[in-house]
């Protein structure tokens, strides 16, 4: 296994687990090619703190890349409305991008 994974696995349920290690440990299992672990992670994170927009949209991206696209749309959908909600336009824009990918392709 990966060390850094394994690093940040050690410190799941301690005093440190919150949103930003899910957020970072989602991220080391995407770089990874393991998008199913990153995704368990990334919902983690939005479950700590489900303002995370950063959060939201690696979780769509992490569920579109495991084949999830149903589970993916509706990750970028909460969290476009979620960085709406906080003034988080750049990622909103982002997420809308991959969401009408996912639209098209759903559609086709």
């Amino acid at each position: 296994m990966n060390p850094r994974i394994e690093s940040l696995e050690k410190m799941i349920g301690g005093p440190r687990d919150g949103a930003l290690l899910r957020f970072s440990l989602g991220n080391e299992y995407l770089k990874a090619a393991a998008p199913a672990d990153a995704a368990r992670h990334f919902r983690a994170a939005v479950e700590f703190d489900p303002n995370y927009s950063a959060a939201w949209k690696v979780l769509g991206k992490a569920l579109a890349e495991a084949g999830e696209t149903s589970a993916a749309l509706a990750a970028y959908e909460q969290g476009i409305a979620v960085a709406e909600a906080k003034g988080d336009i750049q990622a909103a824009k982002e997420m809308k991008v991959f969401a009408r990918r996912i639209e098209k392709a759903l559609n086709a």
